[in-house]
């Protein structure tokens, strides 16, 4: 038997609503971004958002490919939305005025004290890296530190290593003072700060920041009080630094709070991942470790580079000082 070809009003609707089935996904993930409503399992989806707005595209392109004028105007909204909240991190931005001293900052994620200490020593040598923060950092990691020759590099530190995840550490060219460590309420992770004295430069106040992960839905709370407890800059006051793994990109509410308070994403030029599958995990990449700067520094570079060992990328910033 053969069957009657579908007609051309059955065939005019079916496009219409593969259009439809292709943007009313994105106008949700818009409103959420743009509002910033994640809750939940939310946070979790917000983290992809770089991918959605590429997808936002195709969905626009397929409206317009078969003729659809109302899909075609939702989808180019949408678009408009989400390729805006994340194309200006591609773009360079314009820089403050600071004619002080150039300070290179690393951080890293070391997976329970597994990433490799050779590798993040030689990064550390061959950046001439001046401030080193860890997150994950355990007494055995700092000993393979230590045997690699971090102390001849770094000689200043203020260190809290601990057996799992929760340890938190900062290796400094020049002297500290005023040190400690601090424990975030979620996950009990411990965050490292001191002030740097950089020679030429105002005191720098510097913190290894590690706020919850929001890896569940029951601990999104502890995420949302973590990332709100987090120092605030203090655009009148000392200059400050936070570098680490803050579980978080850009695209999450909390986070971009934190930046309005005075800081700058020095990290946050690019859209390359720093989490994701580098420990086997089949995960989209996703950028959550930055390094968040005082708008009086000048950023100047941002370079991520893999840590054998840890799911983490680690994040480089060259940084120009204000001048004291």
């Amino acid at each position: 038997m053969i069957e009657a070809a579908p007609t051309p009003t059955a065939r005019h609707r079916g496009l219409t609503l593969l259009c439809w089935l292709a943007v009313v996904p994105g106008v949700g993930w818009a409103a959420v971004r743009l509002a910033g409503l994640e809750r939940g399992p939310l946070v979790q989806a917000v983290a992809f958002t770089p991918y959605v707005a590429g997808w936002s595209m195709l969905a626009l392109v397929l409206a317009l490919a078969l003729r659809r004028r109302w899909p075609a105007v939702l989808a180019a909204v949408v678009a408009l939305v989400l390729v805006g909240a994340v194309a200006p991190r591609a773009l360079s931005s314009g820089q403050p005025a600071a004619g002080g001293p150039t300070l290179r900052v690393l951080t890293a994620n070391l997976l329970k004290g597994g990433g490799d200490a050779r590798t993040l020593v030689d990064l550390v040598r061959r950046h001439r890296v001046d401030v080193l923060a860890v997150q994950e950092f355990t007494p055995q990691v700092q000993v393979a530190l230590d045997q690699q020759g971090l102390a001849d590099l770094l000689p200043h530190r203020q260190l809290n290593a601990e057996v799992g995840t929760t340890g938190s550490g900062l290796y400094s060219r020049f002297p500290l003072s005023a040190g400690g460590f601090r424990r975030n309420a979620g996950f009990a992770f411990s965050q490292a700060y001191a002030t740097a004295a950089v020679p030429g430069a105002p005191p720098l106040r510097v913190e290894s920041a590690h706020p919850a992960a929001p890896y569940a839905v029951e601990v999104v709370d502890e995420w949302f009080t973590d990332l709100r407890a987090q120092p605030r800059a203090t655009p009148d006051g000392p200059l400050s630094i936070l570098a680490g793994d803050f579980n978080a990109t850009l695209d999450h509410a909390p986070l971009r709070a934190l930046l309005r308070s005075g800081y700058v994403d020095a990290a946050g030029a690019g859209l390359t991942g720093t989490w994701g599958p580098y420990d086997g995990d089949p995960i989209p990449p996703v950028a959550i470790d930055h390094v968040l700067v005082d708008q009086r520094i000048a950023v100047t570079a941002a370079t991520v580079h893999p840590v054998p060992g840890s799911d983490h990328r680690a994040v480089l910033a060259t940084l120009r000082l204000p001048a004291a």
